[in-house]
């Protein structure tokens, strides 16, 4: 009898190994890279915001904040851990 109940529970972990490798451990390494990402922000990176608008980085600021031109006269701050979506150019690889 304790072989059947045993039986049961083996799709449910087969069911969450598969979610753990394909979803779980994924997003887990997306967060790691953007969090990396967000923390080596420097002045003239090009970034797009979480909105959508494309900008160029003014300067870093502490607690979290980053001002970011978007056009001429135009500057907005935003909270770089939720309002930065990617960085549009590429970072240099130094030999």
């Amino acid at each position: 009898m304790s072989n059947s109940g045993i039986g049961q529970f083996i799709p449910l972990i087969l069911i969450f190994i598969i979610f753990y490798f394909f979803l779980i451990r994924p997003q887990q390494k997306k967060v790691k890279e953007h969090k990396l990402m967000v923390e080596n922000l420097k002045r003239g990176d090009k970034v797009v915001t979480s909105g959508g608008i494309v900008g160029t980085v003014e300067r870093v600021m502490e607690n979290d904040r980053a001002e970011i031109v978007i056009s001429d006269n135009t500057k907005v701050e935003i909270i770089k851990s939720t309002g930065i979506q990617s960085l549009l150019n590429a970072p240099e690889i130094k030999k």
